[in-house]
Order: C-alpha cells, then structure tokens, then sequence
C-alpha cells in the first residue's frame, strides 16, 4: 500500500512517550512531512496523554480493563486508529502486546523502536533498563536502537533502521539509557522521513 505524501501518524504510548514528543517535534518544525493525528495509552495517568492534548493531538485511552477485554480493546484500538486516518502507526514506549485486529488492519505499518541492536536483547520481558542491563552483562562494546516493523512476536519484525552506541566504561543502566534514547530521537524522525520519501519500503522488508 502506497503512503500519500503527507501521511498521517499514530502513536501508542504508556508513559511519557518520548519518541512521539521527538517526532510531533519534526512534523511541526518542518523536517518530517507527516502530520500527527491522534494519540492512544492503556494508562489513564500516562504524561503521553497529557502530553497530546496540551499539544493539540486527539488522545484516546484505552486498555482491556475500560473495555472489558483484551479482544474489545484490540478491536477499539483498531477502529480508533481507523477513525483517525491513521496511515503508519509508531509504538512509542508501548507497554502491552498488540492484538491481530490491530496487527492484521495496520500490517506492515506498526513501527517500534527498542534500545538495542536487534537481534540481541529482544523478546518478552526485554524492555527499559532490563535492555541495557543485560548489555553490560554480556560485556557488549556497542549497543544502539533498532527501528522495526511489528508483527505477532515480540521484538521479531523486519528490522528498519539501526543506530549503534558505544558502550563506555563505568556505564550504569542508567546512563546507557539516557545515550541510547537520545539516539532514537533521532533515528525515528530520521527513518521515518526516508520511508515517506520512499527511500524504504516497508512493504519489502524481509
């Protein structure tokens, strides 16, 4: 499926959603020629709420428990998602596994972003500090943020985009993190703007 030229950019979050604040950022300062059309979270007490509509972005929550099961949920995100006009859709910090209503609606157009270099330090349970901790445990020198597309697996899609970051010493989880997620920041905006431009197509990615 062809994006148009100014395609329209969902977000799903669960706390602060830093990539989408990165992002919105780019479509509103001219560098991403993309536009943001509405914001969902499973978390009621998410700043990514806030966040969006304080900047003027339609946010939405929705979770298992407002709509009785996982299956309704799946089934609301994805008519939400429909609502909106959403053309791609970015996992910004997205703490809950999507189900195939989503998955199946938006094939191919679900981007994630995790804090290191796919394959290593994926899969269930790999999330935030876990990542990074696991990367100084296994000694890594380089670690970084990999762009992917999302599918039924966790962490499994077709790899995007990757950027490295060096592991230095005296690294602490935390100012692993703090490196790995500036990098995203810019690599998101950065991938994003290549797939619009159709530099990369998601729909041949292997």
């Amino acid at each position: 499926m062809a994006l148009p030229a100014r395609p329209s950019i969902a977000f799903l979050a669960s706390h602060n959603g830093t990539n989408m604040r990165a992002i919105v950022a780019a479509c509103r300062d001219g560098r991403l020629r993309a536009s943001p059309c509405v914001l969902i979270s499973n978390n009621a007490d998410s700043p990514a709420l806030t966040w969006a509509r304080e900047n003027k972005i339609p946010a939405v929550h929705i979770s298992a428990k407002t709509k009785g099961s996982p299956e309704a949920a799946d089934a609301a995100i994805a008519a939400t998602l429909a609502q909106y006009g959403a053309d791609l859709v970015v996992l910004a910090g997205y703490m809950r596994k999507l189900g195939p209503e989503t998955l199946g609606s938006f094939e191919r157009r679900i981007l994630n972003v995790h804090p290191a270099l796919l394959p290593k330090h994926g899969g269930h349970g790999m999330y935030g500090n876990f990542v990074h901790e696991a990367v100084l445990k296994a000694g890594d020198v380089e670690t970084g943020a990999t762009i992917h597309l999302v599918d039924n697996e966790y962490d499994k899609g077709p790899v995007i985009a990757q950027a490295k970051v060096k592991v230095e010493p005296g690294d602490t989880p935390e100012t692993l993190a703090a490196r790995v997620q500036a990098m995203e920041q810019e690599l998101f905006p950065a991938t994003l703007k290549r797939i619009i431009a159709r530099e990369i197509d998601l729909d041949r990615l292997k």
